[in-house]
């Protein structure tokens, strides 16, 4: 099972930065609470280059999870990077021990952020460089207004949004070039629709966090089971493959810290929903 990732289909980020469509998400892997190092240091390296393997490309972090250890754990495990890795990674929230998230939104600090987050990774230009969250303390355009002073500088090469409203994204669009949004979005809760909607018009990335959330819809007995088996798929590949077709701009970014798990969600790249299927599962939102 090699470069099945590829059956995801790529996306140009920004229009000329190809990405394969499944990517992978680093947040589970740090300790709990997203704090800490990582479980086993070793697995997280197995799962990182298994994932190259498997052909995905796209790999997402924020300086925040661990704080430092998701991206630290990218270098140690990728660097020299492939010539076809992206890496995208975030600024904009603190922590100040497990589950506890506090958004900074102030310029400098935003900037020191990139300086260290290029430092960790080991590379020159980041990628994609997310505002990991709007701060309500500093104006919006402030915040963006920094992200597009670093890409001036050849700090940064894409500048992307998470968890905003289709207007923040028009206001940050006056300030710089936006080529991707991350929200919350999976087939069980669908809150981000309209932001998917524009994303789609405009041509922007989206990615949804926590893709995996089937909730109560994957009861034994519900249309989401009775799909997954007739792929001989489980319910979260059904959950990852719906993604996939829901949209040509949307990059879901499963994270795992198991190998069996990340083979298991690549395997979704390859599963082909019908009509039918793909109507069905949208209706249960």
């Amino acid at each position: 099972m090699t470069n099945i990732a590829n059956s995801s289909g790529t996306f140009d980020i920004g229009g000329d930065l190809p990405v394969v469509r499944l990517g992978y998400g680093t947040m589970q892997l740090p300790g709990e609470g997203v704090w800490g190092p990582a479980k086993d240091h070793d697995t997280a390296m197995t799962v990182l280059r298994r994932s190259v393997e498997l052909g995905i490309t796209f790999f997402d972090t924020a300086d925040s999870y661990g704080p430092e250890t998701a991206e630290q754990l990218l270098k140690d495990a990728l660097h020299p990077y492939a010539d076809d890795v992206v890496i995208a990674t975030k600024a904009g929230l603190t922590r100040q021990g497990p589950h506890i998230w506090t958004p900074v939104g102030y310029p400098p600090y935003l900037r020191q952020q990139c300086e260290l987050s290029l430092r960790r990774l080991g590379v020159e230009t980041i990628d994609l460089f997310q505002l990991h969250r709007i701060d309500a303390a500093y104006p919006l355009e402030d915040q963006v207004g920094e992200f597009k002073a670093l890409q001036d500088e050849g700090k940064v090469r894409h500048i992307g949004l998470s968890e905003v409203s289709v207007e923040q994204i028009k206001a940050a669009r006056e300030v710089a070039e936006i080529t991707t949004v991350q929200n919350l979005y999976n087939l069980a809760n669908r809150s981000s629709e309209d932001v998917l909607d524009y994303c789609e018009a405009e041509g922007i990335g989206f990615i949804p966090w926590f893709p995996l959330a089937t909730g109560e819809l994957s009861k034994e007995d519900g249309p989401l089971a009775e799909a997954a088996k007739r792929h001989d798929a489980t319910p979260s590949q059904l959950a990852l493959a719906w993604l996939l077709r829901r949209s040509p701009v949307m990059l879901p970014i499963p994270g795992t810290s198991s190998v069996a798990h990340l083979e298991s969600n690549t395997a979704a790249a390859g599963i082909e929903l019908t009509d039918e299927e793909f109507s069905a599962l949208s209706d249960l939102g």
